[in-house]
C-alpha cells in the first residue's frame, strides 16, 4: 500500500502486525484499517514472499462459531466467481495468530471513498464507472449474489492503470434473485454515481439523469438491463424491436427455402 498522504484527507494508519511463522510461509503482515468491515479485518501479507491480501474475523468474532461458518459461506460464494473487475479469492487458510482467512489477490491501489476526498477523481475513473463497475454489477446479478450495497469505500482503483476492483461482493448465492436485490443494486449504482458527480468539476447531465433515474423512488429503471442500454443511449425497446426484426428475417428465409 502507499505511504502517500495528501492534505484533505484522514488516512487510519496502517499497522505492522507481529507474525510468529517458524515455516517462514508468512511475512510482513500488515492490517489496513480503511477497509475493515463490519465483522472483518482486512490485512496485507507476504505468503512464500509473494503479496497477497487476505480477510480475517475480528478478534471479538475469531472463536465464534457462527462467524466461522459466516465467513467460510463467503469464501465458497466468492471463489466460483471469476470477473476482472472483482478481487479474485484464491484460498482459505489457517493464518498463524489469526486463525482461518479468506486469502485474494493483492490490490495496489486507492479506495474511491479516498479518490473523491482527495479530489483525485479523473475523466478515466468516471469512464470505468461507466463501463467497469456495470460490467462487475451485471456479473454479480447473473449469478445471483446477494451482498451488501457498493459504497466507495469497497471499490478500489489500481494504481497505474485505475483499474476497478470490488473488494467486497460475495456473500451468498441463490437460484434467483429477487426484484428488491436488483433495486438495490441500482440504487448502490446511482448514489455512487452522483456522489461523484458531485465532485467533479465540470456537469455532465446525461450522466446525472442516469444517477437521478437510478435512485428515484417513482420511475426507476424497471431492471439492470435499462440501466446498462440507457448508458449506452439504446432503449430495450429498441433492442426488443432489433430482435423481432431479425426473428422476422429469419422466417421470412425459411419460408423461401422450404417454399
Amino acid at each position: 500500500m502507499s505511504d502517500f498522504n495528501y492534505p484533505g484527507y484522514i488516512s487510519k494508519e496502517e499497522k505492522k502486525i507481529p507474525l510468529d511463522d517458524p515455516t517462514g510461509k508468512w511475512s510482513d503482515l500488515t492490517l489496513l484499517p480503511e477497509w475493515e468491515e463490519e465483522f472483518y479485518d482486512v490485512y496485507t501479507v507476504r505468503k512464500h514472499g509473494k503479496w497477497v491480501m487476505l480477510k480475517a474475523l475480528k478478534k471479538e468474532y475469531a472463536d465464534d462459531a457462527k462467524y466461522q461458518e459466516m465467513l467460510e459461506k463467503e469464501f465458497e460464494t466468492r471463489y466460483n466467481l471469476a470477473h476482472p473487475n472483482i478481487v479474485m479469492v484464491n484460498d482459505f487458510e489457517d493464518i498463524p495468530g489469526l486463525g482461518k482467512a479468506i486469502i485474494t489477490d493483492d490490490v495496489y491501489g486507492y479506495s474511491l471513498r479516498r479518490l473523491i476526498d482527495e479530489k483525485r477523481l479523473t475523466p478515466r475513473i468516471v469512464k470505468r464507472l461507466q463501463t467497469q463497475l456495470l460490467d462487475a454489477l451485471d456479473y454479480i446479478q447473473e449469478n445471483h449474489i446477494i451482498h451488501h450495497p457498493l459504497t466507495p469505500e469497497s471499490i478500489i482503483f489500481t494504481e497505474y492503470n485505475e483499474n476497478l476492483k470490488l473488494i467486497n461482493v460475495g456473500y451468498d448465492q441463490t437460484s434467483s434473485l429477487s426484484e428488491q436485490d436488483t433495486r438495490e443494486d441500482i440504487e448502490s449504482y446511482g448514489r455512487i454515481l452522483s456522489e461523484v458527480l458531485d465532485n467533479l468539476p465540470e456537469s455532465l447531465p446525461r450522466l446525472r439523469r442516469i444517477a437521478n433515474k437510478a435512485v428515484d423512488k417513482v420511475r426507476p429503471y424497471r431492471s439492470f438491463m435499462d440501466l446498462q442500454l440507457d448508458m449506452n443511449k439504446r432503449s430495450s425497446v429498441t433492442l426488443y424491436l432489433g430482435v423481432a426484426l431479425l426473428i422476422a428475417l429469419i422466417l421470412v428465409l425459411v419460408f423461401l427455402l422450404i417454399k
